[in-house]
């Protein structure tokens, strides 16, 4: 049997995280609150959350914010709450890697049910291999350096990154020998916006081949499963 998922509130209106908090543990979740992103940041330390309901506008550390530490820190699920009017910070919480939104007001019925689907696909998504979480990772000829988010040859030249091919290969090296549809990748690599589309990987796939691969049109690295997705063949390992 599977523990219950554990919530986390974040909003600075005392009137919308503790009606929200009861109503999730009403039906069946658990439910912790935090006012701020000092709360928050303590609360995911010290306890084990499974997705967290984020408030974009807060005093101090705004939801943007946080929601970029998550991302760069966990792989928790963060659902966005945005106000009517601001779409910027809506698409930029996509960008970052917000798993979805709902703007204010909204109807907690529909909140639920986002929470829900939310957890079901991550918990669909293969975990990283734990050895394959190090700072440096060599493949097929080359390093991928997590932290500086660089690209190196066995020449030692360093091949530009966008953003969102640095997530991809970053996901392909953690997982390597797994086959990863396209729905879990853009989970992995981008949430799951309304404006994403699963055609979108299969143009990212494209894009990192021509940097990794010596005969793109003949890829070995990155092998595409029919009916599957993609599957990182090459072997990985940590380097110092």
């Amino acid at each position: 049997m599977e523990p219950t998922p554990h919530i986390l509130v974040v909003d600075d209106e005392r009137e919308i995280r503790e009606p929200l908090a009861k109503y999730l543990v009403k039906n069946g979740l658990r439910a912790s609150i935090a006012a701020g992103g000092v709360d928050a940041r303590k609360e995911i330390k010290t306890s084990a959350i499974d997705l967290v309901v984020l408030d974009i506008m807060m005093p101090g550390e705004d939801g943007l914010s946080l929601c970029r530490h998550l991302r760069e820190t966990t792989d928790i699920p963060v659902i966005l709450l945005t106000a009517m009017a601001e779409d910027t910070d809506r698409v930029v919480g996509l960008e970052i890697g917000a798993d979805d939104y709902l703007t204010k007001p909204f109807n907690p019925r529909e909140l639920l049910a986002r929470i829900k689907a939310v957890l079901r696909r991550a918990r669909s998504v293969p975990r990283p291999r734990e050895a394959m979480e190090g700072e440096r990772l060599r493949f097929g000829g080359w390093v991928l350096d997590m932290n500086r988010r660089e690209l190196i040859g066995n020449d030692g030249v360093a091949a530009p990154l966008s953003t969102a091919e640095f997530k991809l290969l970053a996901v392909f090296l953690q997982r390597p020998g797994i086959v990863l549809s396209r729905e879990q990748l853009l989970d992995l690599t981008s949430g799951r916006g309304a404006e994403v589309f699963d055609r979108a990987i299969d143009n990212q796939v494209s894009r990192l081949r021509r940097k990794v691969e010596a005969d793109p049109k003949n890829p070995v690295l990155v092998k595409t499963v029919w009916g599957g997705g993609y599957m990182f063949t090459a072997e990985v390992e940590q380097v110092s």
